[in-house]
């Protein structure tokens, strides 16, 4: 069950690019987390896209001269280890980077922030979700997957 927050200036997107952008971060994250390419995991994989007007933007010196990101990458306690967390990173700023034209000089403006939720602290559906059921969810996915047709 991750969740993507992406903010960035509501210029920095293509319509094309606004529309692949957020599903291509979702996947990217289900690949680190090892979750399986299904319909049911890719469904509770979400990424919300905030899009603020330049001028909202700030240094400490004031308004921002270029272009920032944020990704907030939002996982259960677990679901990701620090070498997962790494490549993930790694993975979601080459896809920002890619889908607003900035270049590879704009990397240290494309921030990745990797938040955990404590066991028992995230909800679905009314009730507490655990890691463990998801880990088993994963498992009967993967069979499915899997299997032959």
């Amino acid at each position: 069950m991750p969740k993507i927050d992406l903010t960035l200036p509501d210029d920095a997107l293509t319509p094309e690019a606004r529309s692949k952008l957020p599903g291509e971060l979702a996947a990217a994250l289900l690949r680190w987390e090892g979750a399986p390419d299904s319909s049911f995991f890719r469904s509770i994989s979400w990424t919300h896209l905030h899009e603020l007007p330049a001028d909202a933007m700030h240094t400490a010196d004031g308004q921002a001269t270029e272009s920032q990101a944020i990704v907030e990458v939002t996982t259960p306690h677990g679901a990701l280890s620090e070498r997962r967390r790494a490549g993930l990173a790694e993975e979601v700023t080459k896809l920002v980077l890619d889908a607003t034209g900035w270049g590879e000089d704009a990397k240290l403006r494309v921030w990745v922030m990797c938040r955990e939720i404590d066991e028992g602290s995230w909800a679905a559906a009314g009730e507490i979700v655990h890691f463990e059921q998801l880990r088993e969810m994963a498992a009967a996915e993967r069979e499915k997957v899997e299997q032959p047709a």
